[in-house]
């Protein structure tokens, strides 16, 4: 047989240029095609109550009521009782991060240094998972029914002469409400700071040991700076819950504190000025950039915590 009349030979994968790809099979696309399905309704979720709502806000925050666009709504929630709320809502998140984190911190670690599998230890971490979740309205009523003026902790204490009240104690202001506060901060502190707790490898402080470091040397120079990333990031994700948290103070204090969480619902419910309809969106805007800020810094503190605790 010739060269002219050799047989054509379908090029194969192997014939193929060094650039080309090989085709994917139906099974792989089919895969693929589950996997993505899996994730729509997370994507629907997601697009539904989070960008979309972000969206509506950026262009509201930028405009009149007539839709014209404009900056009075950013400028009037910069100034004035607005951002006096502002400040007041972030002194309260800083408050309620810090201090909750620092004894949620020392809980989870009297947790972590618990013999494993004791009833003590599951009993805690179960408890500080309810109470990380018990917030709004009911605790609002918890704490009136037990330290308001006519609460029950606040009868027993005033039989005995020491009712808080008259020792400059106050529920319904921001001691009251920081105090609230610290219910939920402090349990949700030891459920998010206890994972990179149980990823301090032992062989760490044996090695150290071995070596003649102290356990304040330990923790100076090895478990400190590992944990150093973990437990700042754990005080964003606080400053977040406490800066986002509404139904709590306004349930407790009727709008009495100058909250940004309550001014904004207050624009919801349509106790709004004339010509301020939109300030309302340019307040939730800033908090959106708040948040946004506060997360993006946490993701990066647990990331670097991770290089260590895995």
């Amino acid at each position: 047989m010739t060269a002219d009349t050799a047989p054509a030979v379908a090029p194969g994968p192997a014939a193929a240029g060094p650039g080309a790809r090989p085709g994917r099979s139906r099974h792989s696309i089919l895969r693929s095609a589950r996997d993505w399905a899996g994730l729509l309704p997370f994507g629907v979720y997601v697009g539904l109550g989070l960008i979309l709502p972000t969206i509506a806000i950026i262009i509201g925050a930028f405009k009149t009521d007539n839709g014209a666009w404009t900056l009075s709504n950013i400028h009037t929630a910069v100034s004035g009782v607005y951002l006096h709320g502002l400040e007041v809502s972030l002194e309260l998140s800083v408050v309620t991060a810090i201090i909750p984190g620092i004894i949620g911190f020392l809980i989870a670690y009297a947790i972590f240094t618990a013999r494993r599998g004791s009833v003590l230890r599951r009993v805690t971490i179960t408890a500080s998972g309810t109470f990380a979740n018990f917030g709004g309205v009911p605790l609002a009523f918890l704490f009136i029914a037990t330290l308001g003026t006519t609460g029950l902790l606040t009868g027993w204490l005033s039989a005995i002469g020491l009712n808080p009240y008259d020792h400059g104690f106050n529920l319904y202001t921001f001691s009251g409400v920081a105090l609230v506060y610290m219910y939920f901060q402090i349990p949700l502190m030891v459920l998010v700071i206890l994972p990179s707790l149980e990823g301090l490898r032992p062989a760490w402080r044996e090695a150290t040991s071995n070596l003649g470091a102290s356990s304040w040397q330990y923790w100076r120079y090895v478990g400190g700076p590992v944990l150093m990333p973990a437990f700042l990031g754990c005080l964003l994700l606080l400053f977040g819950s406490a800066l986002a948290a509404y139904a709590t103070a306004q349930a407790l204090t009727s709008g009495s504190i100058p909250l940004t969480s309550i001014q904004i619902g207050t624009f919801l419910n349509g106790n709004v000025l004339a010509g301020q309809t939109n300030v309302g969106k340019a307040l939730a805007l800033l908090m959106v950039l708040i948040i946004a800020v506060a997360m993006s810094l946490y993701a990066l503190a647990q990331r670097r915590a991770a290089k260590w605790l895995q």
